[in-house]
């Protein structure tokens, strides 16, 4: 059976697009406070972006917040997404490996999702759990988007590197080197972090959420963080897309955006350009797009 990563690597193929669609029902954003308003909400959001969207990352703790209720409404939110858009829980699990084990279930078994996001705090045998099935995917928390996770993430060890690229290099070289089913959360905020731990870690995919609200540089997050085969990072939107007038518009935009930088990306390292090139690339990208949109749509034939 393919790997959790072979599967999305499909998908992003199928729908040319790294957009990842963030479903957070925040209150002030339901039409009614509560499990069934946040189910709505994502409903409306689903079908809305279901033709552009490489993933769906649903925020357990804006369901958890509705008890037991908010529990159904995220099942039933992960059984909406259609067959073949991966999932990845956001729920940032993380403990001894008995409790890691329960968590892994619920995530996989309980509301079957494809891959799971988990905190390294504990070491390799918390975070074993959730690697131990090679079609399920992890995305640990390596340099997060938030102002504070420089307190303990940007920390210099010993060996002259910072803690967020020992993460990542034992991440995957060592914890998941049974199924290489290891992701890196490395937020869209921290450029240069992105930089470092693509050069440390290159084959890795990335999650990178911060794009948008929290004000993160799309063209900087994609120059620093996608491979050369215009892969390897995933790019989580959550109220860009939901707060818009038009979130199917929305969501569209911000593929087409994202797919101008693939295709700078991607020409430069063809091409063996120059810096002195680049804006030249992107200007050519925007002007292909334009005169041939027909280029752009979904197709699996396409790598990018």
């Amino acid at each position: 059976m393919a790997g959790f990563f072979a599967k999305l690597t499909k998908r992003i193929q199928e729908v040319d697009s790294l957009l990842c669609v963030g479903l957070d029902p925040h209150k002030t954003e339901l039409d009614e406070d509560s499990a069934e308003g946040a189910f709505r909400f994502c409903q409306r959001l689903i079908e809305a972006t279901k033709e552009v969207a490489a993933a769906y990352k649903p925020n357990a703790a804006f369901f958890e917040v509705y008890g037991a209720d908010g529990w159904t409404a995220l099942e039933k939110t992960c059984r909406l997404i259609p067959d073949g858009i991966p999932i990845v829980l956001d729920a940032k699990r993380g403990d001894i490996g008995s409790t890691s084990e329960a968590y892994a279930r619920a995530a996989f078994e309980c509301l079957r999702c494809d891959s799971v996001t988990v905190s390294p705090y504990l070491g390799g045998d918390g975070v074993q759990p959730f690697l131990k099935d090679g079609t399920k995917g992890v995305w640990v928390l390596c340099k997060t988007s938030n102002p504070g996770s420089a307190d303990l993430q940007a920390l210099m060890l010993p060996s002259g590197e910072q803690l967020f690229i020992h993460v990542a290099k034992v991440c995957c070289n060592e914890w998941a080197k049974e199924h290489k089913n290891a992701g890196l959360v490395v937020g869209a905020t921290d450029v240069d972090a992105l930089h470092a731990i693509r050069a440390a870690v290159p084959d890795a995919w990335f999650l990178s959420p911060g794009v948008g609200a929290q004000g993160g540089d799309l063209a900087a997050a994609l120059e620093a963080g996608l491979r050369s085969d215009g892969l390897g990072i995933l790019l989580p939107i959550s109220r860009g897309i939901s707060k818009a007038e038009d979130p199917k518009k929305a969501a569209q935009s911000f593929r087409e955006e994202i797919n101008l930088h693939r295709a700078k990306k991607t020409a430069k390292k063809t091409a063996g350009y120059g810096e002195e090139e680049e804006g030249h690339l992107l200007d050519t990208a925007v002007r292909q797009r334009l005169m041939a949109p027909e280029a752009w749509l979904p197709t699996s034939e396409r790598l990018c």
